[in-house]
């Protein structure tokens, strides 16, 4: 028999570090290749480890809520096998050498053996290697450090974080040498007083969970820093019910795949930012970036009633049947605990299914740091006047009401009604002839 170390796997770019949810095995037990055997949680995901082998778990290294980080072992497993070297063998195989994460590790940790940094920290700021790294070849202070507001797990600052403050450093006030100092009247505090809850008898009180405190924090977060506008636009999706109720049981039969309207809609986002690109951006500090992939974030609810935003990667580059493919993929392993952290980053714009539960519209927060975001409602039956050469008739159609949220600080009401009615025109122009 020999020992295996079970290493936290490589999870995507920027994600250096995992925190342990619960152990799905115990010491003892016996584990089958490609059984998850830990959940882990990151600032973006939660999903689960699998073993890439069989054996017994003998020792558990990380405790649930322990941090661990990629590369690190995290259990010891026992295997068939002879020789005492497994365990480097195979640690040197299952770590990720090779990978841009780890490659980044190495260049961080070699300036901290060297001890060439003219940055240190205290013990009470916990910092993740890189984020330390870029602080300490920035030159940033630990008196700055504090005043970043992370957006990682329990508040930490993650590399988006200090880079965002890298970037907009020389608009920071600059402090005032001691001697200059005067007297000023003091500004009035405008943090809201938060009005303390009362508890009364047989009230039931539910703590948060983990995802649902992050969920909270970015929402705050992002009606903070965007003044959020939304319009509204009725559509007549029609021909889009009509041609997915033709083409739906043979695509399903062809592909093994279900076909939701949801492709459908993502492909008019697509045009209509192809056609106004200026909706497709960031904004960072003053400046705008302008984004050349277009990755669309899927809002999806997940079981447990919280909300997690997977991105079809390229979005333009896909055919209707490929959509539908990639978003069916996003929403199953969504829902299963199956993503990946990468597969929630690099969003530059969000569609949410608010039609989904039997909504007629919504007006959605923007997720930073995109500029906008489009709710779909529920497709519903109406009477509708339709203008034919023989003057106006009155017919049963298939409605649907959109909201579009867009960031006032770049996106005007023309730039956003007219995304707005483009998506619109896409929809309710939907020609019955498209190819699947």
């Amino acid at each position: 028999m020999a020992e295996y170390k079970l290493l936290l796997p490589s999870m995507g770019e920027g994600v250096m570090e995992a925190t342990i949810i619960t152990w799905l095995f115990n010491e003892g037990d016996q584990v089958k290749e490609d059984d998850s055997v830990v959940e882990i949680a990151t600032d973006k995901v939660d999903s689960d480890v699998p073993t890439p082998v069989s054996g017994k778990i003998v020792k558990i290294l990380k405790q649930k809520d322990e941090v661990a980080k990629v590369g690190e072992a995290i259990a010891i497993l026992e295997i068939e096998g002879e020789g005492g070297n497994t365990t480097t063998e195979d640690a040197k195989t299952e770590a990720p050498a090779s990978t841009p994460d780890t490659e980044v590790l190495k260049t961080i940790e070699e300036p901290l053996k060297t001890g060439n940094s003219t940055v240190e920290f205290s013990g009470d700021l916990y910092l993740s290697p890189l984020v330390k790294s870029i602080a300490q070849q920035e030159n940033i202070s630990e008196s700055e450090l504090k005043t970043i507001k992370g957006s990682g797990l329990e508040g930490r600052i993650t590399k988006e974080d200090i880079l965002a403050y890298v970037n907009n450093r020389g608009n920071q006030p600059q402090a005032v040498p001691a001697q200059q100092v005067v007297s000023a009247p003091q500004p009035v505090a405008t943090t809201p007083v938060v009005t303390p809850v009362s508890v009364a008898a047989g009230d039931e009180i539910i703590p948060m969970d983990r995802m649902r405190k992050i969920i909270a924090e970015n929402m705050v977060k992002a009606k903070h820093i965007a003044p959020h506008v939304t319009s509204f636009i009725e559509t007549d999706v029609t021909n889009v019910v009509k041609w997915r109720n033709k083409h739906k049981d043979l695509f399903e039969k062809r592909e093994g795949e279900k076909l939701t309207f949801m492709p459908i809609f993502v492909k008019a986002i697509v045009k209509a930012i192809q056609d106004y690109p200026m909706i497709n951006v960031s904004v960072n500090g003053d400046n705008i970036i302008k984004k050349k992939n277009i990755n669309i974030g899927m809002a999806t609810a997940l079981p447990d009633g919280n909300l997690i935003v997977p991105v079809i990667k390229n979005a333009d580059q896909l055919s209707l049947s490929g959509l539908a493919k990639a978003i069916n993929d996003l929403a199953f392993r969504a829902r299963n605990k199956k993503l990946r952290p990468e597969d929630t980053q690099g969003a530059t714009y969000t569609i949410s299914n608010v039609g989904s539960f039997g909504n007629l519209m919504g007006t959605p927060i923007i997720p930073q740091p995109q500029v906008a975001i489009l709710a779909i409602g529920a497709i519903v039956k109406k009477p509708a006047v339709l203008e034919t050469k023989d003057g106006d008739v009155i017919a049963i159609r298939q409605l649907m009401f959109m909201s579009h949220s867009y960031d006032h600080r770049v996106v005007d009401g023309s730039l956003g009604g007219m995304f707005l009615k483009h998506v619109h025109d896409y929809l309710q122009n939907w020609d019955l002839n498209t190819e699947i």
